[in-house]
């Protein structure tokens, strides 16, 4: 059974969404996780609590209180108005937005963990023969946590693919719009057509254990090279 029209839309949409999150994701996580794996504050769970809240609130609470955000009477509403000219609450830029705050642990979690491990003296060092702390961050952090970096962007990628119920509440159903894979297939499965639900359904499990093999297959080609180079170097 071939797609549809308004599915293939949706699919479209979903992966704008996805590529679009992440790349903020990144911009917005690898400052963060850099700051939360150097900060040495006693009030440093707070910010990791904070930032892991979204792991374990239901998805609607986040959406719930997004979308009286975004309302037009809500000052982020009012100013994004005022500003675009356009609604906030029911638009795209909304889904952009509740998914990044909705997948942000999954960003920067693993690298912070991967910036903690790495430790300050290969940084320090660097510092010291002259280079600056951004130079040192992408000539030396990023090669050296390269595998963290794409581990971080698959899971944010892969998280917002799967997201329903944020985006239903501060999205709706709109087509071309907001109108996103996961709720085409509760369309689907709530209109009792399940032939098209399994398609979708079966193409979303499928899709995401071949991302997830290839993922798994870079990091583990990463790691080998790592090894390789460590043998040389010893």
């Amino acid at each position: 059974m071939n797609i549809n029209n308004l599915d293939l839309i949706a699919l479209i949409t979903t992966v704008k969404l996805a590529f679009i999150t992440t790349f903020i994701l990144l911009l917005i996580g690898t400052p963060c996780a850099w700051f939360l794996a150097r900060m040495r504050s006693r009030y440093k769970f707070f910010f990791e609590a904070l930032i892991a809240l979204p792991l374990i609130l239901p998805p609607t609470v986040i959406g719930f209180y997004l979308l009286i955000a975004f309302a037009p009477d809500a000052l982020p509403g009012q100013l994004w108005q005022s500003i675009t000219g356009q609604q906030l609450a029911f638009s795209f830029s909304a889904l952009v937005i509740g998914s990044v705050f909705y997948s942000l642990p999954f960003v920067i979690q693993p690298l912070q963990k991967a910036f903690e491990q790495l430790g300050t003296n290969i940084v320090e060092a660097s510092q010291v023969l002259g280079a600056s702390p951004i130079n040192s961050f992408f000539t030396i952090v990023v090669p050296m946590t390269k595998a963290s970096f794409i581990t971080a962007a698959s899971l944010g990628f892969a998280h917002t693919i799967g997201e329903f119920g944020i985006v239903l509440m501060i999205g709706g159903n709109i087509s071309g719009e907001t109108r996103v894979l996961s709720i085409a297939l509760f369309d689907h499965v709530e209109a009792f057509n399940y032939a098209k639900a399994h398609m979708l359904a079966a193409g979303l499990l499928i899709g995401s254990f071949i991302f997830l093999t290839l993922i798994s297959l870079l990091n583990k080609k990463h790691q080998s090279q790592n090894n390789t180079m460590t043998d040389h170097s010893s």
